[in-house]
């Protein structure tokens, strides 16, 4: 578990539903309920809510043992759009809270600019008990000063992309200065990064799979990471990397495979421009 700047904790190893089709959501998270994740990760863009809530309501879990995190749509900047937005995500997550919910990309080059007001609204609902945390996502420090100059709260959370290939070493860095907890999106490279004779040899060495001594790495560097995947197998595989202990020599080895921006597998985020 991961304890958050407001006080509240997270699991650390969470399930994914980027590019899940909701037709498909409901039985993937009911799937990984199953296996033991109890920290779902979701956002406005994915078009899953609906299913993320039909499996929430029908595992009978108790809600305060689940940890729900969905993030605001690029259209939906503005402050009229960003209270009528959320307030559908609720209502597909069937939830009158959730626990974390954050500005999906910062989108400098619309809005003049301007997610600081954005942000402002996010605090509102904070403040009326709809969101237990609220932060950011593919955030920059540029970004992060910004909010922080206009007297925004610090962020409980950036979300970003972080992977052996691309370690995001300086806004790591900042935000862990601010107490910000960095949570890994695409922390499995795309699958890249597991071809690497690196890893590959780390996983031999301690006879698991590639991808659980990068996502063994990810929690040993104290980021939340979120895979996603939709064979209960793999679901297992992932889930099981909370047993991976990886010792000095292994992450010495994998703090070594950073290509800085050029292991980047996104568009960075003073370019990303999706409407």
């Amino acid at each position: 578990m991961t304890r958050l700047s407001t006080g509240y904790t997270m699991p650390s190893l969470g399930f994914g539903t980027y590019q899940v089709p909701e037709a498909d959501t409901a039985s993937l998270v009911q799937q990984a309920f199953a296996v033991g994740y109890r920290h779902i990760d979701t956002a406005q863009m994915y078009g899953n809510e609906t299913g993320v809530g039909r499996a929430l309501v029908e595992s009978g879990i108790p809600r305060e043992s689940i940890f729900i995190t969905t993030k605001l749509d690029n259209p939906n900047h503005e402050a009229d759009k960003a209270r009528e937005s959320f307030a559908q995500s609720l209502r597909n997550l069937r939830t009158d809270y959730v626990d974390l919910f954050l500005i999906h990309w910062p989108l400098p080059m619309y809005y003049d600019g301007d997610f600081v007001s954005t942000f402002e609204v996010l605090e509102s609902f904070m403040s009326e008990g709809r969101a237990r945390s609220v932060g950011v996502s593919n955030f920059e420090i540029e970004h992060i000063e910004k909010l922080l100059a206009a007297g925004c709260s610090m962020p409980a959370v950036n979300q970003i992309e972080i992977h052996p290939y691309f370690q995001n070493r300086e806004v790591v860095a900042f935000c862990r200065e601010m107490g910000i907890t960095v949570e890994s999106w695409s922390p499995l490279g795309r699958g890249d990064d597991l071809k690497d004779p690196v890893i590959v040899d780390i996983a031999r060495k301690h006879n698991v799979t590639a991808a659980q001594v990068v996502l063994a790495w990810h929690l040993a560097e104290n980021f939340v990471a979120i895979p996603k995947s939709s064979s209960l197998d793999r679901q297992r595989e992932n889930f099981d990397s909370l047993r991976v202990t990886l010792d000095g020599e292994d992450l010495a080895a994998i703090r070594g495979l950073d290509r800085g921006e050029a292991g980047r597998r996104s568009p960075h985020p003073n370019d990303f421009s999706k409407m």
